[in-house]
This record gives structure tokens, sequence and C-alpha cells, in this order.
């Protein structure tokens, strides 16, 4: 459903404790409703809005609220089950003002609940798209309650005492400190809903049959098995006790209300079901029903969020938590999982079982499971602040096969892995083939790209493969984090160590060759005939001590972060009795750097060795794994390291004028389209953006003038074509390079004429661009993750050879620092040709800048700048595209349920 007068839509959010409100803008029909929600607040709360106990006040507010919709003015509602608890709203006096005064009201009750402050939240995204910047509100000053609202926002707040009264500007600039107090609110409200869904005191299951072989039936079991804590309740009508636990015929009927119900029924009977458990003040859904068509789906939304339901599913295998004192296991897994630390959220069923049995046989345990199957409500993001605030996980795996809101999973994500590891498998890498696209950065922006961006700025380890993330998890979960990227190889076969080598180099880790003094060190401990290199090869005579030694003195040495242990079984080893393996889990307590080993003839992809003081070691089958296990590693310690980035201010940037040229050239064109070279400039001009100076020419003449007034101390020119739906200049052959004196000019213009006669609109004309390196740099909109830029090698190959990066706006500054140096074409910009660096801090704030203009406005559907032209003296867009489309963005960061 959306509002037509602010075309918003109507949402439901989280308050505080973890109930459920819509906000939705006020409209004529809500004028009885709120004025019955005025008469039944007390004489004080009266006073406290309105400054005096006549409800007069509150029934003017209440023909306001629902009056004919005006400019400048907006009202939004909160409402629980159809009864109004909240009214908040400005007035900017009229038209085209950039300050608003606001007023809110919440029900009596319902104080300290968050109402008030989500729905200011709610009304500053509203204002800010309207172009106001400033909120003003006058308070008695003995109101705290409102007064510390205000202060609590996140924004920049500023107070002056008049009187009995005091009077508040609040400035709406989204910056990260509004983002972080608007997170933190957020993830609290979050946690609290996700209670009783994932540490529920009472769980029925609707759906359980009186014989095997339903689903419901098998969940039911695996909860009584289990040893679930809490009461457990089966619904069905024909029984009054299956697999010895109590049944009943109704929800309505239980004994006591349930926090959790498991849907286990047929599609068609699902919406009825949920609307059941709504009335009797069920708190949680987790429907594993799979196969509801469009309406069953909107009708179980619409019940879960009327009666303020989580849902998790539909077409779920389940949901677990391994807490000693909860014990809850509603999954129709084969096997309970076992207890641990790892918390696991997927959206495939299959994907899950393999993670928690590999899990489980890793000894490493889960802390909670969650199979997110369609994923209508609860997401991998909620996964993400249950485990940041559950005590008890400390690694975690996500498998994600869409994004409802990437953005703000980015956000949550980038302040989790700080914490904890947090791993995913990129599924969906591939495209069947790049989309049809006009411009360079549409076509160069596939889904992976984009993926991938996502997964680095959040700090998330992409893995490739269920198999690869087992491999990384047993290495995180129990091996410190390397201090960097070098490796030593250790082996008692050289062949073994040869093929560890390869698989370290290839994973881009490095193999740094011992100094003399580890040489002699190491040759002091081991047989005769050990070659000490790197990597090391012990021999097949080394013994267990011997062994030991070597790698503990390996440890010892500034110059490896990690060590890795190539092991094969040989009969020289069998005589002797010596285990080899104990060389590396004999050791007591952790050893400082990661130590992990492989054995070419374990039977199993991965293992955990137990070693001494309950740690233990990871053993990899195949060397391959084990590199790249600590490629990850040293790739989370790496970001660790580095502070979190930060969004840099930009100067010389009028965003109100973008958005009047957006608005314009929309107001003529309203389907959109690519940008005339006026406009285009005009619109780069609000954002700083460096452009070589260029005139515009439509007759011979005009073309032969503005050379002339163009031309640099060369006297050369191009002369570019132009006409609308123009995009490839190169392949249409509509560039005239190194044009010197007038009759050229002329002659040039003319070529365009008789080629392009009925198209021709005009060319533009340019003074010839020194030498440097044309580059790329462009953003695309994408509908689910937003802007991304991408930046590498540009010119007419730029597509042919694709040598791009990708990063999602906004770009902080390490963004671009990393953007910059991955395309392979970096060492050009940092003067491997011999010329000397390009101006990088110029490259830098042109990627800033065009980061920037894709934020502040949605309406911008691609900008392709090719070339980029970098020089040692500047950086400059010789060449700048941009399509608008119409529409509005929504905001990321706003809070609401799926």
């Amino acid at each position: 459903m959306t509002d037509d007068t602010l075309n918003r839509p109507l949402v439901h959010a989280l308050l505080a404790d973890g109930s459920t409100v819509c906000i939705r803008p006020a409209a004529p029909g809500d004028h009885d409703q709120l004025a019955g929600f005025y008469e039944e607040m007390s004489p004080e709360n009266v006073r406290l809005r309105f400054f005096t106990v006549s409800r007069r006040s509150a029934a003017l507010a209440a023909d306001r609220a629902c009056g004919r919709p005006h400019p400048g003015y907006r009202a939004l509602l909160a409402e629980t089950q159809g009864r109004v608890v909240g009214l908040a709203e400005y007035d900017t006096g009229g038209a085209g003002r950039d300050s608003a005064e606001i007023s809110i009201a919440v029900a009596d009750g319902l104080h300290h609940r968050g109402v008030g402050t989500l729905l200011v939240e709610h009304l500053v995204s509203a204002a800010r798209a309207e172009g106001i910047d400033t909120f003003t509100a006058d308070a008695l000053s003995e109101n705290h309650e409102v007064l510390r609202l205000f202060a609590d926002l996140g924004l920049r707040t500023e107070r002056r005492f008049e009187g009995p009264e005091t009077r508040c500007t609040i400035r709406l600039t989204e910056d990260d400190t509004y983002l972080a107090a608007v997170e933190s609110r957020g993830r609290a409200a979050d946690v609290a809903s996700l209670r009783p869904l994932l540490r529920p005191g009472v769980v029925a299951v609707v759906g359980a049959g009186r014989k095997p072989g339903s689903v419901g039936r098998a969940i039911l079991h695996h909860l009584h098995s289990g040893g679930f804590t809490g009461q457990l309740f089966a619904v069905n009508p024909g029984a009054t006790s299956i697999l010895g636990v109590p049944s009943h015929p109704s929800v309505g009927a239980l004994p006591r209300t349930p926090d959790l119900v498991v849907v286990a029924v047929p599609a068609e009977a699902v919406p009825a079901t949920a609307e059941e458990c709504g009335k009797a003040g069920v708190r949680a859904l987790l429907v594993v029903t799979a196969g509801l068509d469009n309406d069953q789906a909107r009708a179980l939304r619409s019940a879960c969020h009327t009666h303020g339901m989580r849902l998790m599913g539909p077409n779920c295998l389940g949901v677990s938590n391994t807490e000693p004192d909860l014990r809850l296991d509603a999954t129709f897994a084969v096997n309970h999982p076992r207890p641990g630390t790892a918390g696991v959220a997927v959206q495939s069923g299959g994907v899950g079982i393999a993670l928690l049995d590999g899990l489980s046989r890793l000894g490493i345990g889960v802390s909670s499971f969650a199979s997110l199957g369609d994923k209508y409500d609860v997401s991998g993001n909620d996964m993400l602040q249950w485990w940041e605030s559950d005590g008890a996980t400390d690694l975690a795996l996500l498998h994600l096969e869409s994004f409802g809101n990437p953005r703000a999973f980015s956000r949550t994500a980038r302040r989790v892995t700080r914490r904890m590891p947090v791993l995913t498998v990129d599924a969906g890498r591939t495209d069947a083939g790049r989309r049809a696209a006009a411009s360079h950065t549409a076509a160069a922006a596939t889904r992976a790209m984009t993926r991938q961006a996502l997964f680095t700025q959040a700090g998330i380890t992409a893995t490739r493969s269920v198999g690869e993330l087992l491999e990384t998890a047993a290495l995180l979960h129990s091996q410190p984090l390397p201090a960097g990227s070098r490796v030593a190889v250790v082996t008692n076969a050289g062949g073994a160590g040869v093929l560890a080598a390869d698989a370290c180099a290839e994973a881009g880790l490095t193999l740094p060759t011992p100094t003399g003094e580890l040489v002699s060190d190491l040759l002091a401990v081991l047989p005769e005939g050990a070659a000490v290199g790197n990597p090391v090869d012990a021999t097949a005579a080394v013994t267990e001590e011997q062994l030991t030694d070597c790698v503990d003195r390996i440890l010892r040495y500034g110059g490896v972060d990690a060590v890795l242990v190539a092991l094969v079984p040989t009969a020289v080893a069998e005589a002797t009795g010596d285990d080899l393996v104990r060389a590396l889990t004999g050791a007591p307590g952790q050893r400082p750097k990661p130590v992990v080993a492989v054995r070419l003839e374990q039977a199993l992809p991965v293992e955990l060795l137990p070693a001494a003081d309950g740690a233990t070691v990871p053993a990899y089958a195949e060397p391959q794994a084990a590199a790249r296990a600590l490629a990850h590693a040293a790739r989370r310690a790496a970001r660790l390291a580095r502070p979190a980035g930060t969004v840099p201010d930009l100067d010389g940037v009028d965003t109100a004028r973008a958005h009047t040229v957006v608005e314009t050239y929309l107001d003529a064109n309203p389907d959109g389209g690519w940008l005339d070279p006026r406009t285009c400039a005009e619109l780069l001009a609000c954002y700083g953006v460096p452009q070589l100076p260029w005139a515009w020419a439509e007759t011979e003449d005009e073309a032969v003038a503005v050379a002339e007034r163009l031309r640099g101390s060369d006297g050369r020119v191009v002369m570019k074509a132009h006409w609308p739906g123009l995009l490839h200049k190169s392949q249409q052959h509509a560039v005239h390079l190194d044009l010197r004196g007038d009759g050229e000019v002329r002659a040039a213009f003319r070529d365009f004429e008789n080629r392009f006669a009925g198209l021709l609109t005009g060319v533009l004309v340019q003074p010839l661009a020194e030498r440097g390196t044309e580059l790329f740099a462009g953003v695309v909109q994408d509908q689910v993750f937003g802007p991304l830029v991408l930046f590498g090698l540009g010119g007419t190959a730029t597509t042919i050879l694709a040598d791009h990066a990708a990063r999602l706006a906004p770009l902080t500054d390490h963004d671009v620092h990393d953007l910059i140096t991955a395309p392979r074409c970096a060492p050009l910009l940092f003067g491997a040709n011999g010329s000397g660096p390009v101006d990088l801090p110029g490259l830098e704030q042109l990627l800033l800048r065009l980061s920037r203009m894709a934020g502040d406005l949605p309406q911008l559907a691609e900008a392709d700048f090719n070339p980029v032209l970098a020089t040692p003296g500047g950086v400059s867009v010789l060449d700048a595209r941009v399509r608008l489309l119409p529409g509005s963005g929504q905001d990321p960061y706003l809070r609401r349920l799926r």
C-alpha cells in the first residue's frame, strides 16, 4: 500500500520492546479516531503537548492532521491493530522552505517504548526527501521526555530557553552519528522482537500428524527428543496426545499462549492459522510450509504485521538454539545440532543440513541455526544482530541467495565483523551472460561484481563453496589470526612441500626465504640431509621431537606469520613409533601463530585434530584448501588492523542545484533519458567534477569560432558529433582528432553533416588533451544494492579488457583507496611506466564526488566517464554520459520490516 500524497509506502516497524506498529500518513478518514486519541489523553499529557489543558487545541490538531493536504505539511500516524497510538507532524508554513516546525504526541501508556522516536525518524526521512534541512520545536522546559527524545536522536540539536519554554533546533544532516544512533535503536528493538522466536518459553506445533511421515510430526519429535526445556504443545483436533506431547484442538484452546508456533499445514490453511495465532497473542511464527501463492503470501504477511508477529520462512527447515537452558530444536534435520559457538543462517535447507553436519563433525557446533527459507520477514541482517548480542556466538556462517536491504545489511556486517568472523558462500556468482546494456558501466556491473563489492566492504569472508566455508571456519575457530601473509612450509616429503608451496603462492600468500641465522638454527635440529629453504624439507627421517623443535623455532622467527606442515605417512616413522602429527598437537596451549597441517592421505577434506589443553589444529587433505583458509585469515587480519573508514566531507557540492537540474530535465522528459552535453556538464559542475573545457556548436561557422577560442598552445582541437541516443562515439566514427586550422575544422563538421544527416544536432569542440593514462569511472544504480561505483582502465578497449573494480556507495576513504589499487592497471597510476605517479588525490576526489552524486540523486540510473585523463598534474573527464530515470529512492536506513 502507498500514500498518494507522500508517495511513501505504509510500513511496519519495531518498537523498543520488540512489538510492531504501522507507520502511515494521516488521512481524512482518520479524523474521528484521531479525535478519540486526543480525548483519551490525560490532562497532564494534553498540557505538555499543547501548553494548555483545554481540549480545544487537541480538536484543532485532529482537524489539521486530517485536513486537505497542503505544501510543506506532513502528518504521520503510528497505530497498533487499528488503534492510533502516536502522531508526528511537521509544517514549513508554505512551499519551498527548508525549515519546518515539528510536534509529537504519544498515547498514554505507550511512553518509553520508542513510538515518538520512530515517528520522528520517519518524518526526518520524509523531510530530507523534500529538501527540508532543519526542524524546530517548542516544548515546555519541564517536558523532559520530549527534550530527551530530541537530544537522543543522533542529530545536532541546539536549545534556547525562553521563559517556561525551550526552543529546539534540529539539523537533519544524515551523517554517521545519526545512522549509528538509528542502528543502535533498531538493533535493540530487533533483538527484543526475536526472543519469542529464538528463546521461546512456550512452543506449539500446528500440523503434527498422528502417524509418522509429516513434517510437523518430525519437528515435534525433534523438540521433544532434543529436551526442550520450555512447555511444548501440539495442535491437532483429532488427538489429545502426540508422541507424548499434549495436543489441543486449536491454538486458542491451549492452556498457555505460545511464544512460538510452528506452522506445518497445507499452504491453503496457512493464512487462517496465522490469523488464529495472531488473535491468540502469539509473538512469533515458524512457517515450514512451501508453495504459497501470491494471495496466501500476502495474507500471511498481513496477519503477522497486524498482530505483531515475527515470521521465519515460509519454505524453511526450521530453527534451533542449543543454549543448555533452552535446547530448542524445531527443525526436521536428521540429527540434533551439536552445541557450540557458530551461528548459522541459510536460505537453502540442503545447505543448512550440510553446514549443521559439518560443524558438528568438526566439533565447532552451533549456537543457533536459522533456516530463512523464502525470507518474508526474518533475514540474515536480523540474525547478525542476534549473534552480536547473544553472548554465545563467536563465528557467523551465512548462505544468502538474495538481499532485501543490502545497504542496511552492509552497515550491520561492518560492525559485526569487527567482533567475530562472518563467512558466506557466494551463491549465484555467475551471469548467464552480461546483461544487454548501452553503457560501459552497466555492462561491467555484473551480479558477481556487485555481490563481491558488498562482501569486501562489509568485511565478510566470501568463499566459493560449502566445503571452502567449512575449511575456513575450522581455521578461524581454532587458530589465532596471522599478522600477515608470510607462510613457512615444512614437510617430510619434498613433493608434498612443492605442492603446498605452489598452493600458497596461488592463494596470494608469500613464502619468504629464511635468513642465514634461521637456516643454521634449523639445520642444528633436523636430521642429516634436510634442506632448509621455503619449503623446509625435513626428510622422511625426521622424528617427532625434531619436527616439534623445527616448528617451534620457525614460529619464534619474526619473518613468518604462519606455518603449514605437509605430512605423508612413511615406513620410517612407523618403524620408530614416531607420530609426526603429535609434533603439531602435543605442544601445551595455543601457539602464538597459526599452524595448519596437510595430510594427503586424510579421508575427510578437513578435520580439527585435538591438541593439548583443549586446543585443536586444523588438518586438510589438500594443500589448496589449507592455503585458501590461511589467505582468508590473512585478509581478515589486515582488515582488523585498519581503522574503520569514514566518508570524507566534500567542498564545492551544490546538492540543491543538482536536484533542480534533475527535476527540470525530468519535467521536460517524463520517461527519462541520456542528458544532452550541456545539461550533463551542468550536473557535473554541481559536484565539482573536473571536465576538460569544451564548447557547443550547431553550425560550421560556430564550430570554427569556438575552435579558435579553445585552441591550446599547439593549436589543435577535437570535434565530437552529438545526437540524442549516441553513446559510443568511437564505434560510430563520430570523433575527429588533431584538427589544425579553420580548414580542418570546417571539413570535419561537413563530414559529420554528410554522414549523420537527419541525426546530427550539434558538435562538441575541445582542445586536444595532453598525453596521460586513460581511465574509466562510472556508476550504475542497482535496484537492490543501490549505487555501484566502478573504476578501471579506460579508452576504447575498456569493455574488451574488463579491467575494472567496484565498490558500493557511499565510498569511504578506504573504499576509494581499494578501488584505485584493485585493477590490474593500478601500477600505471603509481608510475610503473617511468612517467611518475598520476594525481592520486585528484583521482580520489573524482571517485568520491561521483559516489556523492549517485547517493544524492536516486534518479541517476547510470553515469559513464570515459575516458578520464590522469596525469601527474591533474585529473579531468574528457567525455561524460549520464542517464536519468523518474522515481525516488527508498531510504535504505529507515527502520521498517520487510
